[in-house]
């Protein structure tokens, strides 16, 4: 999710970032209730100085995060900021490793399935890879577009990059040889907001878009397998159907082949089956909050936890009860990572929507007025040795084939 209040799981690692810092913490029932804290903006002056890898000086940012991503295993943390800068982290213990400049301001990254390198991709189209065992080397150019990217993923075997752009393009390339296309996935009428490569099944793709759609592939062949049209998932009593936005983020449960649909800013997560033997979405559910969701990432162990814009409960853990998904009364555990986000509410507070870039696109969520906003407000791999300077600070206060189809559009979220 780029450039807004975001969520991030791995194990029982969770990040929640906001402006120019994350916060990361344990969804463990253990006594540990540290808490690491970064702030961008402390990073600065080591960064600051030098020269980007075309050689010009990298111009000042606010230090926003834009991105940010764990590696498979969870060892490695990632993030972006609008400072020009690639941040590498390990999390066992929690430690800053690098501190390296890009290019250009970046859109999306990931980790290779390897964990030796990580792929950022940026607003010029290309993407560049980055060394994790050796956190200080310089980026290598792999691929480029001729339009800005918009998200990047690698297959489980690390054998495929996958690139989504704002030109309704999937392109998939050999990781090898990234001058060669294996195959492109298209179909989609409006930029392509999120890929994800499903992790049990790695011949299958899911994507999102400005058209509406969430889509399956089986991306090798670029063959499109089954299309689900979101407006027909809606009612037109709902205050957000005249409204029209991009999937922010895709995110799916092993345990139940379960695929969770965020759309910016919008009080709903969308709950679908993946059917793999008939390859096919199967809509399931639409969860309903308050107030708007920032972002939303599942937990093996747990479910799902959906990030929302509520200082007194701003983390809610859904799962399935008899059937169907709900909300569930808080942990101990919850509880603990919510008193956290609260004592750092101001940095979550007033994000900006995400996708500045396409605002001739998507029209974003209204704001919430100043009298909610009011109301709110008062309720395993190794490291080479020489790693960055640490600007973290823990506080112990806190520790097979199918045939294609598509559902028909109809009345809901989107005109």
């Amino acid at each position: 999710m780029a450039g807004s209040a975001g969520l991030a799981l791995c194990g029982n690692e969770l990040v929640v970032r906001g402006g120019s810092r994350l916060l990361a913490t344990s969804t463990s029932s253990s006594d540990d209730d540290s808490l690491f804290i970064y702030d961008c903006s402390a990073a600065e002056k080591e960064a600051q100085e030098h020269k980007g890898e075309d050689g010009q000086p990298v111009d000042k940012g606010s230090d926003t995060v834009l991105a940010s991503t764990f590696s498979t295993s969870g060892s490695y943390f990632a993030l972006t900021d609008d400072s020009k800068r690639l941040i590498l982290f390990r999390t066992k213990p929690w430690q800053c490793l690098s501190v390296r400049t890009v290019v250009r301001r970046c859109t999306a990254l990931t980790f290779t399935a390897s964990e030796e390198k990580v792929l950022v991709a940026d607003k010029s189209g290309d993407v560049y890879s980055f060394s994790v065992l050796e956190p200080h080397g310089s980026g290598k150019l792999e691929l480029g577009h001729l339009s800005m990217l918009l998200d990047v993923a690698v297959s489980p075997d690390d054998r495929y990059v996958l690139t989504a752009d704002r030109d309704e393009k999937i392109r998939v390339s050999w990781a090898a040889a990234p001058h060669n296309i294996e195959s492109f996935c298209l179909g989609h009428t409006e930029f392509v907001s999120r890929i994800f490569v499903v992790p049990d099944h790695p011949e299958l793709l899911l994507s999102s878009s400005g058209d509406r759609t969430l889509r399956l592939w089986q991306y090798r062949s670029g063959r499109e397998l089954h299309c689900c049209h979101l407006p027909s998932l809606q009612e037109p009593s709902e205050p957000w159907s005249n409204k029209r936005f991009a999937a922010s983020r895709i995110t799916y449960w092993r345990q139940e082949d379960c695929v969770a649909l965020l759309c910016d800013g919008l009080p709903v997560v969308c709950l679908f089956q993946l059917d793999v033997p008939r390859r096919q979405l199967v809509y399931q559910q639409q969860l309903t909050f308050q107030h708007r969701v920032w972002d939303a990432a599942f937990e093996e162990a747990r479910g799902l936890w959906v990030l929302q814009d509520c200082r007194e409960a701003p983390l809610v853990l859904c799962r399935p009860v008899g059937g169907q998904w709900q909300s569930l009364p808080e942990s101990a555990v919850s509880k603990r990572v919510c008193a956290h986000l609260r004592e750092n509410w101001a940095m979550l507070e007033g994000e900006d929507p995400p996708w500045p870039a396409l605002q001739g696109h998507v029209q974003p969520w209204a704001r919430a007025d100043a009298g909610s906003r009011a109301r709110n407000a008062a309720g395993s791999c190794s490291v080479g040795e020489g790693a960055g300077p640490v600007v973290g600070v823990v506080c112990v206060s806190a520790s097979a084939s199918g045939q294609q189809s598509c559902c028909e559009p109809g009345p809901g979220w989107f005109p």
